[in-house]
């Protein structure tokens, strides 16, 4: 790696040429991706595409007065302290506010590399075209918000806020919700069963934790593998699986901990409340999000769990 301040002028036009090349490459992975969706916000993002274009093409004009067609490829990552870029993947589920905010980051960063890159060259044509670019960049958060104001009048903002919040929705509530019902109550079965069969809390514990790993596992994949996202807008399958199955196995453990306890009936009493926790929290997810009636979601959450809870103490007392 080398450091910036050892850089020449050649060099530091180079890099800079990747940088725009990357950042123009960003915008239009973002327009892309949130097209179908949010289209006001595609043509914001696309806009500024247009501005990374433009500058990407005015240095590339200098640069070849300066030092002719050939461009190295110098990569930001091989520039010590160079700025860093965060890829679009990382974004992933879409975030509008945060990628909004991500584009606030890299737009200040640009801004301070140009003005770092002007102050040192001794070249005057190079020393004002970064001059301008600076300006430029610490105008395009400016530039963004009269983008946003033109494409993303209140109507079109309303509509993707709604959007946004189906998104969320199908690819985080969803997933994790479907996780935590079957975590919570497929798991009291075994566990019920195995603590009235034994009276033991450690045994308890062992059938409470192989099944709540078991069914996350289980439930991961089956939620991985049943749908790849691109005709439902689920998102992307394996971060859907992720989240059920971290939810299922969590749903599971939550009221298998108390079986660590070794007075057997002190952990069956705080088993059984934590029981009643995880299904009020459930009864109220599906009230917030999924707009169910509060009472109806109480009683269908409240009636499954009980019933398979009245099942494993059954089959455990026989």
């Amino acid at each position: 790696m080398k450091d910036f301040d050892e850089l020449t002028e050649q060099e530091v036009l180079a890099l800079a040429i990747t940088a725009e090349e990357e950042d123009e490459r960003f915008y239009s992975d973002v327009a892309e991706s949130v097209r179908q969706n949010f289209p006001g916000s595609a043509k914001v993002f696309e806009g500024m595409r247009e501005e990374e274009s433009n500058h990407r093409r005015r240095l590339i004009d200098l640069y070849r007065q300066k030092f002719g067609e050939h461009i190295p490829h110098i990569r930001r990552q091989e520039v010590r302290g160079f700025i860093e870029r965060k890829s679009f993947w990382t974004l992933q589920p879409i975030n509008l506010d945060k990628i909004r905010k991500q584009v606030g980051v890299m737009e200040l960063e640009s801004g301070r590399f140009y003005r770092k890159a002007a102050a040192r060259s001794q070249d005057a044509s190079i020393r004002q075209l970064l001059d301008n670019l600076a300006t430029e960049e610490q105008a395009h958060v400016t530039q963004a918000e009269d983008l946003k104001s033109k494409n993303l009048p209140e109507n079109v903002r309303e509509e993707e806020a709604e959007s946004q919040r189906r998104l969320f929705l199908l690819q985080i509530v969803q997933p994790g919700l479907a996780g935590l019902m079957d975590g919570s109550v497929s798991t009291l079965a075994p566990l019920f069963a195995a603590a009235v069969a034994t009276h033991k809390s450690w045994d308890a514990f062992l059938v409470g934790l192989a099944a709540s790993v078991g069914a996350g596992i289980s439930m991961g994949f089956a939620e991985a593998l049943s749908d790849d996202g691109s005709l439902t807008g689920r998102g992307h399958p394996w971060l859907r699986g992720g989240i059920c199955g971290l939810m299922t196995a969590l749903g599971g453990i939550g009221h298998t901990l108390p079986f660590l306890i070794s007075s057997f009936h002190v952990a069956m009493t705080i088993s059984a409340i934590v029981v009643l926790i995880e299904l009020s929290v459930i009864s109220w997810v599906r009230h917030r999000y999924m707009d169910m009636p509060p009472f109806t979601a109480t009683v269908q959450v409240m009636f499954g769990g009980i019933l398979v809870f009245i099942a494993g103490v059954l089959i455990g007392s026989a």
